[in-house]
């Protein structure tokens, strides 16, 4: 046996259909492609949305809204969650390390405390905000509550 001996297998190689080779092979003509207009023309594309020259779905609705683009969008932690990750980690200080460690932020986040929950250990922790009732929360506590 030699390279110059393999083959594919029996049936698994089909031919192409050639179109366009004249009347006698049953695809001349117009080479099933129909009769006139641009899907019969070479070239053609049909355009994202195109619905066959009636009004497209995003002309036909209207605008609305306003994106503010100096919008700071915070990811969102209560009291409640820092006091169950300082018992379970046995920990004082809260920062952004150890919220990425814990899989509550990612890196890029800006981390906002808020204060549904309950404290009852000293912490201090390190946020981009704080809401004005996680403030007392922590202070309550003897804790600090430090804006990076």
């Amino acid at each position: 046996m030699d390279l110059s001996s393999l083959k594919p297998a029996k049936g698994s190689v089909k031919k192409g259909r050639r179109r366009g080779r004249g009347q006698g092979s049953g695809r001349g003509g117009t080479s099933t492609r129909g009769h006139k207009g641009a899907k019969q023309r070479s070239g053609y594309a049909k355009k994202i949305g195109f619905e066959g020259g009636q009004m497209p779905l995003q002309r036909r609705v209207p605008k609305f809204g306003f994106t503010n683009t100096n919008r700071k969008e915070y990811k969102g932690i209560n009291v409640g969650v820092l006091q169950s990750l300082a018992e379970s980690r046995n920990i004082e200080k809260i920062d952004r390390d150890v919220l990425i460690a814990a899989g509550l932020i990612s890196r890029n986040d800006l981390v906002k405390i808020l204060g549904k929950g309950t404290l009852g250990k000293k912490l201090e922790v390190h946020a981009n905000a704080f809401s004005k009732s996680a403030i007392v929360a922590i202070e309550a506590n003897n804790g600090t509550a430090v804006k990076l």
